[in-house]
């Protein structure tokens, strides 16, 4: 890959055309999640700093049931293009419509747990199946 920024490419049809067509369908994705996140006005998941209150928005990679002390938890990765958030649910083992490749918008408080954004027991809005 080059050594230039791709924003600071130039923007012309022609560049874009051969951008799409050399690029590798997981950089076509994280570009068109980085897009619904400006779109939707959410913070990007890269942009997200410990204690933080935010509001993301991306794709579920996974989702998990993993107990935490005992207690059941569903956790769930969620990517947006710029970095990964874990989302969990303390106290359920599932949540109807929480699925891998299923779209949402989470708001909560984010948490660092060993290096990684963590966001407990989220506001959440299930983002409609297919294209929007």
């Amino acid at each position: 890959m080059s050594a230039v920024p791709r924003s600071e490419k130039p923007v012309g049809r022609f560049r874009r055309m051969l951008d799409r067509l050399s690029s590798s369908r997981e950089d076509l994705e994280s570009e068109e999640l980085r897009e619904d996140t400006e779109t939707a006005g959410c913070t990007r998941i890269g942009d997200c700093h410990d204690r933080q209150i935010v509001t993301v928005t991306g794709t579920l990679r996974t989702v998990t049931l993993r107990p935490r002390a005992g207690v059941p938890a569903l956790e769930a990765e969620l990517f947006d293009g710029s970095a990964a958030l874990d989302v969990v649910w303390l106290g359920r083992r599932s949540i109807v419509g929480i699925e891998p490749g299923r779209k949402l918008i989470a708001s909560g408080r984010i948490s660092m747990i060993r290096g990684r954004r963590v966001l407990f027991n989220p506001k959440y809005e299930l983002r409609p199946l297919g294209r929007e």
